[in-house]
């Protein structure tokens, strides 16, 4: 029993061990934040691998009861099939809303 338990436990670590694949060893090309601060900010960045991603946010109706943050951006990555994936998004107090070719469309 106690042979059975430390098997279980070494399939477990293994299983749980990081896996290699081919963005394991992906490089941040570029990274620009500006403007980071409680009333917004703006970032992007790009890796090696092909992500990219932007962000901007900006806070609105500020010290009243309706004050929200208001976000812009886009991510892009390609897939295991080779295309080229983009959402373009807005995130605010309606919530979070993707678009993109690969997404369905919400009538």
């Amino acid at each position: 029993m106690k042979s059975f338990i430390v098997f279980a436990l070494i399939v477990a670590a293994v299983a749980a061990a990081p896996q290699r694949g081919p963005d394991a060893d992906a490089q941040v090309l570029r990274y620009d934040a500006e403007n980071i601060g409680v009333d917004g900010y703006k970032y992007s960045y790009e890796t090696s691998n092909g992500i990219k991603s932007e962000e901007q946010a900006q806070l609105n109706n500020a010290g009243t009861d309706n004050e929200a943050i208001s976000v812009r951006g886009s991510y892009s990555y390609t897939g295991p099939d080779g295309v080229v994936y983009t959402v373009v998004y807005i995130a605010d107090e309606n919530g979070f809303q993707p678009q993109g070719a690969h997404l369905p469309q919400v009538a």
